[in-house]
């Protein structure tokens, strides 16, 4: 992995065909900097959008793109951070001279979930009393779920990108495993790279990919208190040194200066906004 801070603007919706991950922002829902934990995959001429917070159409517009150029999208789940500048990308699309319905890779349980309890409100009684639906938005792409592999796994790819989602252990609170939590997901990009989306502190997760996978990097979220829907800092420089070694901490709030050192001393590094981080 190597850490590239230079790029165009507009930022490049392409490459010469690495595997690049670039985070629009990297920090947690209340942040008051490093915007909100969105991320960019780009490898060749193939992108997908991971996540669009509240903050997230400000981000793309301080990187030159519009929400209407970003035309592939996966969103992990429904906290503001996350899905918040959805509606926004829904409707310029529709009705703000956008090229057309953009992709969205979704299970169709989350879709029911995604409209019904989040976006319907906002988007349904636009144009007839009869309203619209999530499908009239978007053109949708159905993970296929792998059988054998843990998590309700299932794969889903955007040209050279393979994403195999899982679901994660994230909220509520109470939540005894992922089973019992409501819809969240982390990935594997390429078979290479672990990102958890949002989770609360599970070792068996990163044990089980790092065994079936051959992982390189894991983007892992923090928080730095104990308890709540997040792992805390404490449990994950508990974790072994050759998980610990892989370990980039993202979704991070304004004190992780604080910190740094300590996870430095770890093996640990924060992830860096508006950095591209390059897989050759």
């Amino acid at each position: 992995m190597k850490l590239r801070a230079k790029w165009t603007r507009p930022l490049a919706l392409h490459n010469q065909g690495q595997l690049s991950l670039f985070f629009i922002g990297c920090g947690s829902a209340f942040a008051r900097s490093h915007y909100q934990n969105n991320l960019l995959i780009i490898e060749g001429d193939d992108h997908v959008m991971v996540d669009c917070g509240t903050r997230a159409p400000l981000a793309l517009s301080e990187l030159g793109l519009g929400v209407t150029t970003v035309r592939n999208w996966l969103i992990t789940h429904s906290h503001a951070d996350h899905i918040g500048g959805l509606e926004e990308v829904m409707l310029m699309n529709r009705y703000g001279g956008g090229p057309g319905k953009p992709t969205i890779a979704i299970a169709a349980e989350y879709q029911r979930l995604l409209w019904g309890r989040s976006l319907r409100g906002g988007c349904e009684l636009n144009e007839t009393s009869e309203g619209l639906r999530f499908e009239d938005f978007w053109n949708i792409r159905r993970p296929r779920r792998i059988r054998g592999l843990p998590r309700n796994a299932a794969l889903v790819r955007f040209g050279n990108i393979e994403l195999l989602l899982f679901r994660t252990r994230h909220f509520p609170e109470h939540a005894a495993g992922w089973s019992d939590s409501f819809y969240s997901v982390g990935m594997i990009v390429n078979q290479r790279i672990l990102f958890t989306g949002d989770t609360q502190f599970d070792p068996d997760l990163l044990h089980i990919f790092q065994e079936l996978y051959d992982i390189e990097t894991i983007f892992h979220d923090v928080q730095f208190r104990t308890g709540g829907v997040h792992a805390s800092f404490e449990d994950l420089v508990a974790l072994p040194q050759a998980t610990r070694e892989k370990m980039v901490l993202m979704h991070y709030p304004d004190t992780w200066m604080s910190h740094r050192e300590r996870a430095e001393q770890a093996g640990m590094r924060f992830a860096r906004q508006h950095c591209f981080y390059d897989f050759s």
